[in-house]
């Protein structure tokens, strides 16, 4: 009886431990999945970056300036690593990348919007949606990260909303597209990416699709990059 006794508790005890022990690993878990929210790609600015490129330089894959700027020299370090380390070489510093690298960025030192809530994601996913669910993925994340640089510019309003809704700057908007719009998938990923600081249009305040815009004004801007059927300008 005593030693069944004795067992019971040893067995007890072991279970106790196994218990807490799968606790700090789900807390691990989720720490390093909201650590690594962070994504970083061409066009992105801010002290994320900094600290990219000089760990990116420490690790002998970086020569250039250290300037928070995510550029041509800065995507290049980044595949060079990737491909030396097994990962995808597409140039972006992803969660995976980061991981890799141990890098724990904060989700507020991008260029994008640290004061976005998550209504406001949702929000900006719907826009994403209504004006470029046809677009490659980094055309929706360069029209989700216009949005936001409108937000930061004293010719737009201050908030995404505002933005959003304001008097014929968005099209879908003014034909009720935007509100039978979605907000999942791709498009939820791209707002989440672009409120983070990836802004692959180097701080654009324009998109439209040249095929069928109408507004002799908007072609005065000039044009910075294309992504499948939209030009983005300043």
């Amino acid at each position: 009886m005593l030693r069944d006794k004795k067992y019971l508790i040893k067995r007890a005890a072991g279970l106790l431990i196994l218990f807490v022990l799968l606790i700090g690993s789900f807390a691990v878990m989720e720490q390093g999945q909201v650590a690594q929210a962070v994504t970083l790609g061409y066009g992105s600015r801010g002290d994320n970056v900094e600290r990219l490129q000089q760990d990116l330089r420490q690790l002998g894959y970086y020569s250039g300036a250290v300037d928070g700027i995510y550029g041509e020299a800065t995507k290049a370090a980044v595949r060079r690593l990737q491909a030396d380390w097994g990962l995808t070489a597409d140039g972006i510093a992803g969660p995976r990348t980061l991981q890799a690298m141990g890098l724990e960025l904060d989700e507020g030192g991008g260029n994008g919007s640290g004061s976005l809530t998550q209504s406001d994601i949702t929000l900006l996913a719907r826009a994403i949606f209504a004006e470029a669910e046809g677009e490659p993925y980094i055309g929706k994340v360069a029209v989700g990260a216009v949005l936001i640089n409108r937000i930061n510019s004293p010719d737009f309003p201050d908030t995404l909303s505002g933005v959003i809704y304001q008097s014929l700057a968005l099209e879908s908007v003014g034909n009720g597209r935007f509100d039978n719009s979605g907000s999942g998938g791709d498009c939820l990923k791209a707002a989440q990416e672009a409120a983070n600081g990836w802004d692959p249009t180097y701080g654009c305040l324009y998109f439209w699709n040249p095929a069928t815009a109408t507004s002799s004004w908007i072609w005065t801007r000039q044009v910075v990059v294309t992504y499948g059927n939209h030009v983005f300008g300043i």
